[in-house]
């Protein structure tokens, strides 16, 4: 069965546009309402959002399908993804929303489900639900006193730093520390600069004036220019940069260098190894990671399981395989005895944790290894599947070739956006730019 709505990472698309619409997201409601009302007790769900514009159009439509199947809402506000997946168990809600298009820009929009464990739904249950979508469901609509009621929950966010603080050990705390935290005009513009402020740090804040459209927009973690340049205004120690739902987390040095997800998750799987926390015996990363980082964890008799592209796929390699930290080297780092899912603040927090332990710089603390050469770029496309024309199935067979045993090369089709990513990595950086120049080309030339 192909899914007509949901992709890698929930339904997405542009709000309004051809199929992210206040009817769907009213017939979602009452869909994954249906198939999680179960028990004679009052079912509830939790909804998050993040802080575009048409993040209210979409809450209020969700909220009616909700209450029409019976389900009592709790709404949460703006809030990181991470948060609503642990205030569901909190909560002990039988489903959790997040209302996000994550690092997209602000046109976009979109909805996540979480089962009442925090975890994202499989393949099969958003299968279920799609058939339900688009199916008669007036027979599963509630009658009289059954139909939901919605409240507000004031106390969410408050819920939500304890828990994050929480991760930190007792005897760590962050006074001294002058951090810059970007972020991004997205759902943790609240929560964020409280929970590093309780903790001691000084706090310098940019991206934490929302207003409906500038999410994302030059700031967080896929504009890192802005926090990089704060930081050095600031003569800060480091910055922290979300992204518009808080799921990824990108790290700029006290020098304003970017650190990216590869050399973060070093950092934490060296530190929880050297604390007897590291399961697994090693961590778990895509098919992106850089080359250097699996040879660095490999000089430490750990492993690096690679996954396709996804953090859904990360986490099922996590739980199948007994990991407990892995991600992805865009910031989605998932640490598994405090998350369900990815969480910016609190994997941000572990390095932070680091750093008062070590009394050294970000720029050493987060150069564990040397980066094998790897260039990526994104060829956009408007229609069609250009990874089955011939000559760019040609195109990237000989660019295998050419980089050989010692070298990988990834081609693939996002999931979230109509592009083509093209990675390569060797130790030649001119055999790289050659090898993704040709397979650019060859896909420009059909898309």
């Amino acid at each position: 069965m192909v899914r007509k709505y949901f992709g890698t990472d929930g339904i997405r698309g542009l709000a309004n546009g051809d199929k992210l619409t206040p009817e769907l997201a009213l017939r979602v409601g009452m869909a994954a309402g249906t198939k999680f009302v179960r028990g004679d007790h009052r079912n509830r769900v939790v909804i998050g959002k993040d802080t575009r514009r048409s993040g209210y159009m979409i809450e209020q439509a969700l909220t009616a399908g909700f209450t029409a199947v019976g389900m009592d809402v709790y709404l949460l506000g703006p809030m990181p993804t991470p948060a609503v997946a642990m205030l569901t168990r909190s909560l002990r809600a039988d489903l959790g929303v997040m209302i996000s298009a994550s690092h997209n820009p602000f046109e976009d929009n979109g909805i996540k489900l979480f089962r009442p464990d925090g975890y994202k739904l499989s393949d099969e249950l958003e299968k279920e639900i799609e058939r339900l979508i688009d199916s008669d469901m007036s027979r599963h609509l509630a009658q009289g006193r059954d139909i939901g009621r919605a409240h507000r929950d004031e106390e969410a966010r408050t819920r939500y730093i304890e828990y994050a603080k929480r991760t930190l050990p007792r005897n760590i705390d962050l006074s001294g520390l002058r951090v810059v935290l970007d972020c991004a005009n997205g759902a943790a513009y609240k929560v964020a600069p409280v929970a590093l402020w309780e903790l001691g740090a000084e706090v310098f804040t940019i991206g934490v004036q929302p207003d409906g459209f500038n999410i994302n927009h030059k700031v967080g973690s896929t504009a890192p220019e802005a926090v990089a340049a704060k930081v050095k205004e600031m003569r800060a120690d480091i910055g922290i940069a979300l992204d518009g739902d808080a799921d990824r987390v990108i790290i700029v040095d006290e020098k304003g260098h970017v650190v990216d997800g590869d050399q973060f998750m070093a950092v934490i799987a060296e530190s929880w190894r050297e604390r007897d926390m590291l399961t697994g015996g090693g961590i778990v990363a895509t098919i992106m990671s850089n080359l250097g980082l699996e040879r660095y964890l490999s000089a430490l008799g750990l492993t690096l399981e690679r996954t396709q592209v996804g953090d859904r796929y990360v986490l099922e390699a996590m739980r199948e395989k007994g990991f407990n930290v892995g991600g992805e080297q865009s910031g989605h780092i998932i640490l598994s005895d405090f998350t369900t899912t990815g969480d910016g603040l609190v994997a941000a927090l572990q390095l932070l944790g680091v750093l008062k332990q070590k009394g050294v710089p970000v720029s050493e603390i987060c150069a564990r290894f040397e980066k094998v050469p790897q260039l990526l770029r994104s060829v956009k496309f408007k229609s069609g599947k250009p990874l089955e024309h011939k000559q760019v199935v040609q195109a990237i067979a000989d660019g295998q070739a050419m980089l050989g045993n010692g070298g990988r090369l990834v081609v693939r089709a996002s999931g979230t956006e109509p592009v083509i990513r093209v990675m390569g990595e060797a130790d030649d950086a001119g055999l790289v730019e050659k090898v993704v120049g040709q397979i650019e080309a060859a896909i420009r030339e059909v898309a």
